[in-house]
């Protein structure tokens, strides 16, 4: 009996040990196949709106971004601004404005609405009192991710990126192209890069830095350029792509579990087996007398 229960233990110990070295692998999977839901469900959403109600969001968005050059304190809303800044780019009511891509860095996610750690969780929030991501002159939207979650990817290899790079934002069937042309470390709490261009189209991506240490925010600020050819087709996000290191890890858990259980209780039955040929006294083994002659009585271990 306590065979058993110091073997339930060690595979217990041995499933938990794994289990916490694949989670970060494992959940960021996960989140990957969420993001290319979210992206599969919001391309399908497009597809079936009337092309008159995508151009009424557009137009609202369009006077939304207008009136924010105006608005000396764009970057803290009102409660009644805010409200009105959710209802606009919200085809189904998730908050879900569009999905960026980033070829560079293999990325393709979800932008929510504001940068709340809820959307930061899961997505790419869009920074309330930043222009709404549909481009025009005079327009500057923010885009925040985070990096080094355990459970998500998302802005992790952002700092990757380099001048010359490019990345692209589709929202409501319009597919906007920027061109990484600076990068920049700042201060949290300095907006000064993240001001109106008169007569610029820029986007800005933003996260935490140092990795892991978090003091500072890494700003890559892309301006606008042509389209290129084929950026108009959604290319399936890796996610959807079953990895094989994980299909071979997923493989291999069971199969030592199973092999370990297996030889533990061959190991159990063998002991039984060898239990009814032989019986003990005082220390000594000996052969059962109807089985072996009494010639072959032998000295084979002592019982402590």
């Amino acid at each position: 009996m306590k065979k058993h229960i110091s073997t339930i233990i060690t595979v217990i110990v041995f499933v938990t040990g794994l289990s916490l070295l694949l989670y970060p692998t494992v959940s960021n999977y996960w989140n990957s196949l969420h993001q290319t839901k979210a992206v599969a469900n919001y391309s399908d959403a497009m597809e079936k709106m009337d092309k008159q109600k995508k151009q009424d969001a557009i137009d609202a968005a369009k006077a939304y971004n207008e009136a924010l050059l105006s608005n000396a304190g764009r970057f803290t809303p009102t409660e009644e601004e805010l409200d009105t800044y959710k209802s606009l780019l919200n085809a189904d009511s998730t908050g879900m404005m569009g999905y960026i891509e980033i070829p560079e860095i293999r990325c393709e996610l979800a932008i929510y609405h504001t940068v709340d750690e809820s959307v930061l969780q899961v997505g790419i929030g869009h920074l309330e009192g930043s222009s709404l991501p549909i481009g025009g002159s005079g327009t500057h939207c923010v885009l925040s991710g985070h990096r080094g979650l355990p459970s998500a990817q998302l802005f992790t290899k952002l700092d990757r990126l380099k001048k010359g790079d490019i990345f692209t934002l589709h929202v409501y069937d319009q597919v906007l192209t920027y061109e990484v042309d600076q990068i920049a470390i700042v201060e949290p709490e300095d907006y000064g890069l993240l001001q109106i261009e008169e007569g610029q189209d820029l986007c800005t991506l933003f996260t935490c830095t140092p990795y892991g240490i978090n003091t500072h925010r890494l700003l890559v600020r892309g301006h606008r350029i042509e389209n290129r050819a084929g950026s108009d087709v959604r290319v399936t996000s890796d996610a959807a792509k079953v990895s094989s290191a994980l299909v071979a890890v997923c493989i291999a858990i069971p199969l030592l579990i199973i092999s370990f259980l297996v030889a533990d209780r061959s190991a159990s039955r063998s002991k039984k087996k060898n239990k009814k040929f032989h019986t003990s006294h005082e220390g000594w083994v000996f052969a059962a007398p109807h089985d072996f002659p009494l010639s072959c009585r032998q000295k084979i271990s002592w019982n402590s």
